[in-house]
């Protein structure tokens, strides 16, 4: 709290410096033309495939202290806690899991298996450039996985400006972040990138009394060294880092007149290196063969009451690829990949594949990509990916996009969702089959001229069909959570329309509007996901001042109800209803800093009971896996962003 009330005071007491910054910098072009304009925070990705790009100007309107506080602002993907006891957080895209998202950092597949519950957390937000968001089967160049989509983390590069920057972040829920990125130019062909990132949550918060943490109290360490050589025919990327987290939770020191408290813990420990070597064999022709390769150890050792938990995952990737363009129409990407993941004696997997993808590009007006792969699992033997985008731009106003495509998936039931030991149900795992899916999508974006700006509106359909697929079944036997096999149908159904348009200048309002029809057999019979939203409504508002001193960000999500698990004994009801959430930030900029305030989930809503049977946490009906909203109220955030410069 004393962090806000000094960053709000800094936001008053400052206004003189800025503007005599601004005034000088009007005085400095009076013998000038100077033209500015604001850059968009997301803009469509080019190409065959339906997809955007999150820029900083996008992150910097809330906080994203991490990868999953980044799509606040975003009406395509959705972060909800996967329970109200571990902090663990799931995206939704399309109406399904996150795992049904192929996370990359950098073009490399990354967090898969036991990361993944906890992965977003694992991607500070300051270490960000940029997010890209695709929809459908993407490219088959980076695997097999994709069914949903992909998420493309872009780091900071080691070759961006020199200098150092600071960034401090504190809120009322008793958490505090501190990172750091450094690039030093050793010369001018190589240089080098530190990030650091130190994150604390100490308090104990039970704004509901429910004798249960509210979320887990976290303690992370975060490092990672970037390497950047680039030659004449030559360029390489390479890196080293390590991350330590220790996760806190269950009941409070309060309940201490228990004998036996509930209590969660996970420590982590996670080690990665990476590099990309590209040799430019003809530039005029876009030619080039790379390697890359990315190696992981994840250690996680986990404690749910009296339910232990311990994993060391390693996974191992390599890609040789080769890309040229025939032609100004005609280009060709194709290559073989190996990838292995190992987390015990019995499960793992070795899977080498191959691949080739061609594009057809008519000046751009029509784009067509058509990708085929094929891949050998040591568990599932061979199996061949399908996948096809085309896109059609007649003029400067419409374009059009098509998709469809194939994905597969191998699921390490336990490692992904071990989240669910926190549970007093018996967790079952039957013997699962590789994950198979259809994917198909229309889409279309209009650029409407209206009133000399230019209104933005987009449109779109998905389908995603299972043949098999690892079902998470609450409903059939309420003693139990049953990992099983897809016995019938299981289908999402997913139509968006946004749009967004400068009002006045430096004024942009977006409105966007999801509805999902998610189904499942559970037990025979062909329900509602549990816990999924039927349908998403979301509005942001982003003002800046015309010298770009002061920034406003305000965002409204109306979220829809849906269907809970079967009840058992009456403990919950059977649906969840809709609920709104408001967040917004005020931003100050200076020369070579900003403050920023700002306050996340306004209306205080929160649900009522997200943990079942709280006051009996050693219970067979005990279950903090029952969440589809918020678990705390509101929350009061300020930080700083400081541009140190070149040492």
């Amino acid at each position: 709290m004393k962090l806000i009330l000094t960053s709000i005071m800094m936001m008053l007491y400052m206004p003189v410096f800025g503007q005599e910054q601004a005034d000088t910098i009007k005085t400095q072009n009076l013998n000038d033309v100077t033209i500015t304009s604001r850059r968009a925070g997301t803009r469509k990705m080019g190409g065959a495939v339906n997809g955007v790009m999150i820029n900083k100007e996008e992150l910097f309107k809330a906080a994203c202290c991490n990868l999953g506080e980044s799509f606040t602002t975003n009406p395509s993907v959705d972060v909800n806690y996967s329970d109200a006891a571990t902090g663990a957080k799931q995206i939704k895209l399309l109406g399904l899991s996150g795992t049904y998202v192929q996370m990359l950092t950098e073009n490399l597949p990354n967090f898969r298996g036991a990361a993944a519950p906890y992965a977003l957390d694992y991607v500070p937000g300051p270490w960000m450039s940029g997010i890209q968001v695709s929809k459908g089967a993407s490219s088959v160049k980076n695997g097999y996985e994709s069914i949903t989509g992909q998420i493309d983390v872009e780091y900071l590069k080691p070759d961006d400006e020199e200098g150092v920057t600071l960034n401090l972040y504190g809120n009322t829920k008793s958490r505090m972040d501190a990172n750091a990125d450094a690039n030093i130019h050793l010369n001018s062909q190589l240089s080098t990138e530190l990030l650091a990132h130190y994150q604390d949550d100490y308090g104990h918060h039970d704004d509901n009394n429910d004798g249960f943490l509210d979320q887990a109290n976290v303690r992370q360490w975060n490092l990672q060294n970037r390497w950047h050589y680039r030659g004449c025919n030559y360029i390489f990327h390479g890196g080293i880092s390590m991350m330590k987290e220790k996760r806190e939770g269950g009941q409070t020191t309060h309940t201490s007149h228990l004998s036996n408290l509930y209590k969660i813990g996970i420590e982590t420990d996670r080690y990665e290196g990476y590099m990309k070597h590209a040799f430019i064999l003809d530039p005029e022709h876009g030619t080039n063969i790379a390697v890359m390769t990315n190696l992981s150890m994840h250690q996680l050792d986990a404690t749910y009451g009296d339910k232990h938990y311990d994993v060391n995952q390693k996974n191992a990737y390599a890609q040789l690829l080769f890309e040229t363009n025939f032609t100004k129409q005609h280009s060709l990407s194709a290559g073989i990949s190996l990838n292995h993941d190992y987390l015990t004696r019995d499960e793992k997997e070795t899977t080498p594949g191959i691949y080739t993808q061609y594009t057809y590009n008519l000046n751009d007006k029509v784009v067509a990509m058509a990708g085929l792969r094929a891949d050998h699992s040591s568990l599932y033997g061979t199996f061949v990916t399908p996948r096809f985008h085309l896109k059609l731009t007649p003029n400067e106003i419409v374009s059009l996009r098509l998709s469809v495509g194939k994905g597969y998936r191998t699921v390490w039931a336990l490692a992904e969702n071990n989240y669910l030991l926190a549970s007093g149900r018996q967790l079952v795992i039957d013997n699962l089959k590789q994950e198979q899916a259809w994917n198909s999508g229309i889409s279309s974006s209009f650029y409407i001229p209206l009133f000399g700006k230019t209104l933005k509106l987009n449109a779109e359909y998905y389908h995603t069909h299972f043949n098999e697929q690892a079902v998470i079944d609450y409903d059939s036997n309420p003693a139990e959570i049953r990992i099983t096999n897809l016995d019938g149908r299981s289908y999402s159904n997913t139509v968006q329309v946004d749009a967004s348009y400068p009002v006045v200048q430096g004024l942009e309002l977006t409105a966007a509007w999801r509805w999902n029809d998610v189904k499942c057999t559970y037990g025979g019979e062909l329900m509602e996901k549990p816990l999924t939203s039927r349908y998403k409504g979301l509005v942001t508002a982003s003002y800046k001042t015309p010298l770009g001193i002061w920034q406003f960000d305000a965002t409204l999500q109306l979220n829809g109800g849906g269907r809970m698990p079967t009840p058992v004994n009456g403990l919950w009801d059977s649906h969840f209803h809709g609920y709104e959430q408001v967040s917004a930030q005020i931003t100050r900029w200076f020369r070579h800093f900003s403050v920023y305030v700002g306050g996340e989930n306004l209306t205080g809503f929160r649900q009522k009971q997200p943990i079942i049977n709280a006051a009996d946490p050693w219970s067979s009906s005990f279950d903090p896996t029952m969440v589809w909203g918020p678990v705390h109220g509101a929350m009061f955030y300020a930080g700083i962003r400081v541009n140190i410069g070149k040492l």
